[in-house]
């Protein structure tokens, strides 16, 4: 998401919010933190927390200080401390929230050794922020370059200029060890600032970068998620999920992170099903557990007899644990192996409804489902008729080395109508004749005896 400044610039690039400063490529509200204590009062006597959490390009945040009792808002552009130099960013979070925010992310709720709060900033730190913003893009591209010429196997992803443009921060992700210093010298040189690189992991760099998922929206890691674990290949399996590459995995390029949402679920109620590792023995053969299928409460066994074919089919947890306690018992119980095939019957919907034909003349409103079908019978009439002929033709006997057609059903062999009287009447266009029958159509009768 983005406001409506953000697309006003001319350049292409972000214009800023409400001259805030320029908008990452995810838009405005990255990893955005909703201060639902705002507006709410504190009680008497309680000082403000002095400490904020900062938002800076796309998803980087850290907690600063407040000094000489500045009070500050959300939204608010600030200039902070650096290791040198000042940055410039937007306060994300304040008051009582940053101080959970803190403890939340582990940072303890000690503000002594944060670092401070310049000032708010002034139009003059925000021109000098976006004339830093524009030189990113070629700090990046020449980053690329020099790790290309270097020939070091690593991904440039992202460039970051700090606020009062004395520092650019690229950030790579890579698979191995490898050893950047000249490209670090040779960077510096060229932009005459100082250069520092800083390694991602896949997941920060999605985070960092934004994109849209396998479902459509925006990544959580970089709209809400900000503890990203890291996810393994159990969590696919408790969850009956086939372990298909295509399907696990996100754009970058490891497990979905989704599939720890619903992971302590799925853990808790696979509890209350027997162990996949025991087998069925009944008469009908040894049952092998394949999966389970939790929301309809089955579990799925292959059952393999010598000399039989192999069967699978679905039982209710509760009859599996009968199943199991009796082979305890020593006993094998005979099952049916079709369950699996049994569907349950549709209910019928017994609610009467209101609907009803509005439309004038009692025209049917399903008459465009129906198919037409006119033509139908003639085109298969012609068709079996065409076949007749050919197999006729084909059929018929050779003379001469030559296959002679047999005559058509109803003539001579001279082509001619062997009964004239069934031949009917049409005129030149082929439609029938109106009319009585011409009297030179007429069956002849019997030839006179001559002596």
């Amino acid at each position: 998401m983005s406001c409506t400044a953000c697309s006003s610039n001319t350049e292409g690039k972000g214009g800023g919010c409400a001259s805030k400063g320029p908008c990452g490529p995810g838009g405005c509200n990255k990893v955005e933190v909703t201060d639902w204590l705002a507006g709410v009062p504190l009680p008497n006597g309680v000082p403000v927390f002095d400490a904020v959490e900062v938002r800076f390009k796309n998803t980087r945040k850290a907690f600063y200080r407040t000094a000489n009792g500045l009070a500050l808002a959300d939204g608010d552009a600030i200039v902070v401390e650096a290791s040198s130099g000042h940055d410039v960013g937007v306060v994300a979070l304040a008051g009582e929230l940053a101080r959970e925010q803190m403890k939340r992310k582990g940072a303890g709720a000690d503000t002594y050794e944060l670092r401070k709060v310049v000032r708010r900033a002034t139009q003059a730190d925000l021109d000098n922020w976006h004339a830093a913003r524009k030189r990113e893009d070629q700090a990046l591209f020449e980053a690329r370059r020099a790790c290309r010429e270097a020939g070091l196997d690593i991904k440039v992803s992202d460039a970051e200029y700090q606020g009062d443009g004395s520092r650019v921060t690229i950030y790579f992700t890579t698979e191995e060890r490898v050893d950047f210093r000249d490209v670090v010298r040779r960077l510096a040189q060229q932009f005459r600032v100082r250069v520092d690189m800083r390694q991602l992991g896949a997941r920060q760099e999605a985070a960092r970068l934004g994109g849209l998922g396998p479902a459509g929206r925006e990544l959580c890691s970089s709209t809400w998620l900000t503890d990203l674990r890291s996810v393994s290949t159990s969590a696919a399996r408790y969850q009956q999920l086939a372990l298909n590459p295509q399907k696990l995995t996100g754009l970058c390029g490891k497990l979905k992170c989704c599939l720890n949402y619903e992971l302590d679920m799925y853990i808790e109620a696979i509890k209350s099903y027997p162990s996949p590792n025991a087998k069925l023995k009944t008469r009908q053969g040894t049952g092998f557990h394949m999966k389970t299928d939790i929301f309809k409460g089955l579990m799925w066994y292959l059952f393999k007899k010598p000399g039989e074919p192999v069967a699978m089919a679905a039982f209710p947890a509760e009859m599996v644990r009968d199943i199991l306690a009796r082979n305890k018992q020593g006993e094998e119980p005979e099952v049916d192996l079709h369950l699996a095939d049994v569907q349950p019957e549709p209910q019928e919907d017994t609610a009467s409804t209101d609907y009803g034909n509005v439309i004038d003349g009692g025209e049917d409103l399903a008459r465009f489902d129906k198919k037409i079908k006119s033509g139908g019978k003639r085109r298969n009439r012609d068709k079996g008729r065409k076949k007749d002929h050919g197999t006729q033709a084909a059929n018929a006997p050779r003379q001469g080395g030559q296959r002679t057609a047999a005559p058509a059903a109803g003539k001579g062999a001279d082509g001619a109508a062997a009964n004239p009287g069934e031949r009917r009447n049409r005129d030149g266009r082929g439609r029938r004749r109106k009319g009585p029958r011409p009297a030179g159509n007429a069956a002849p009768g019997p030839k006179p005896e001559t002596a």
